[in-house]
């Protein structure tokens, strides 16, 4: 922001309604024309915070791809295909009920979350601030220079200097945005069939090279273009703040009460009684969505702390403590409390830490052969002999393992006598599936009434595997 918009802002502020912010987003001008963002370079502790966070986040996301769990990536989501592996672990169709459970656990996530922590999740881990301020932003200060250098950059003439940093810039940005559409990529299909693609002539892989260009030019756009445009127009959880947020959840908040009223201590006329805010703008030059964090909770704001490391390093300059803006709740700063744990928090936190259990337990005790077992349709019981009486059956399997399964099938807790059709047993490929016949024998003397329930285990290598319980047809005595 230079210095005459500045003045302008400050000459406004007797004029203008306080409120006059939330009638239109920071990033657009009274004529609706789009305003770019040159944010200042931000410090502080916790930049660096988030910054050495980033450097895990970097190394999961292009790591992952490369691990393999028993032959299968250790996550995927082939979606072509309905076919998604999380922790090793494969999931068809017709597990997708535990994905609709996934689904609503994280909607009650996501509101629990926010009303306790707001946006924090957006500061500190959505992948779009994390790339945008932690990798492309970088690079953009390597190449183009600090913030008043690339405002400099954009309205000087084009020279060769300026066109050598641009298209420095760009080149940057489309070739990190094609590594990173790459390994999207390598989510959905696997490492293994994109090395193949990379790897095979063009001609043969042409629907692959075209979601590659896809994803990078869907990539660059972003960080080259919309950038904070996608948290402040596109992303619903921005949104949906407003009304995910209360005055206890926790927020970047500015401490009006001991901020105002605003200005300059030097420049102040003698006896002024001033607030500790010298009205410097740091927090407005570094925020990456162009607010002013002062006045108040705002749907732009994505929670990243770059005012808080500004407004502590003004304060640190001017002998005032440090905390002016700083995490907190907006009863908070009204009762002039700091932020505390409070129940509310640890209640909301319980809850989600349930959720989180629940589906990892429900994720680890998933089996990893599925069956149903059904009565043959249209088939009564059959008399074997004077003394026996069978029912057919037929079994449906889903194999979600890299081995081939020869499935056995026995009865448990109960005399009588299994014949599968066509062998002793079924055999199911390996991540495929399968189905067969096969009779239950029981002597008629175990048989007492119409529908009588029985045990059916399931065992691959003499191990059981699983379970069923169904119903076996028979005379009444």
């Amino acid at each position: 922001m230079s210095e005459t918009t500045l003045k302008k802002n400050k000459n406004r502020k007797a004029q203008v309604d306080p409120n006059e912010f939330r009638d239109h987003l920071a990033t657009v001008d009274e004529q609706g024309k789009r305003k770019w963002i040159y944010a200042t370079k931000p410090s502080g502790k916790l930049f660096n915070i988030r910054k050495a966070l980033s450097y895990f986040y970097f190394i999961a996301f292009f790591g992952l791809p490369f691990i393999q769990v028993n032959g299968r990536p250790f996550l995927m989501f082939n979606v072509p295909e309905t076919k998604f592996i999380l922790f090793g672990k494969v999931f068809w169709p017709q597990d997708f009920f535990i994905f609709g459970l996934i689904m609503v656990t994280a909607v009650l996530f996501i509101v629990l979350f926010t009303a306790a922590f707001g946006r924090l999740f957006c500061g500190w881990a959505c992948p779009q601030t994390i790339f945008m301020e932690m990798l492309f932003r970088r690079i953009e200060f390597a190449i183009l220079g600090n913030a008043n250098q690339q405002r400099m950059l954009k309205k000087a003439p084009w020279s060769t200097e300026k066109m050598i940093k641009v298209s420095a810039k760009h080149i940057a940005f489309f070739a990190l945005s094609f590594v990173i559409g790459n390994f999207f990529l390598a989510y959905i299909i696997g490492m293994p069939a994109l090395v193949e693609i990379i790897k095979g002539p063009v001609t043969e892989h042409l629907g692959g090279l075209s979601a590659m260009l896809i994803f990078s030019g869907v990539f660059y756009g972003v960080y080259s273009y919309f950038r904070e445009q996608v948290c402040t127009v596109v992303c619903p959880y921005g949104r949906l703040q407003s009304v995910l947020l209360d005055k206890n959840s926790m927020i970047v908040a500015y401490d009006y009460k001991r901020g105002e009223p605003r200005g300059n201590f030097k420049a102040a006329a003698p006896g002024a009684e001033l607030g500790d805010c010298i009205d410097c703008f740091k927090c407005v030059t570094v925020c990456p969505t162009g607010i002013d964090i002062r006045n108040g909770v705002q749907m732009e704001c994505v929670g990243c702390t770059a005012c808080i490391d500004a407004c502590n390093e003004v304060m640190d300059k001017i002998g005032k403590p440090r905390g002016l803006i700083r995490y907190a709740s907006e009863n908070a700063i009204a009762e002039g409390k700091p932020l505390r744990f409070t129940g509310r928090m640890k209640l909301y936190t319980g809850l989600c830490l349930t959720f989180v259990i629940l589906i990892s337990a429900l994720l680890y005790t998933r089996k990893d052969i599925g069956a149903t077992i059904i009565r043959t349709p249209g088939m009564l019981y059959q008399e074997r002999g004077a003394d026996s009486i069978s029912n057919l059956y037929n079994i449906k399997l889903v194999n979600k393992t890299v081995s081939n399964i020869p499935l056995e099938i026995k009865l448990e807790a109960m005399n009588g006598e299994i014949q599968i059709i066509g062998g002793s047993h079924i055999n199911i490929a390996k991540e495929g599936q399968g189905a067969g016949s096969f009779f239950v024998i029981l002597p008629r003397e175990k048989i007492h009434k119409r529908k009588t329930e029985i045990d059916l285990g399931l065992y691959a290598e003499g191990k059981r595997i699983s379970v069923i319980t169904t119903n076996f047809l028979g005379p009444v005595n």
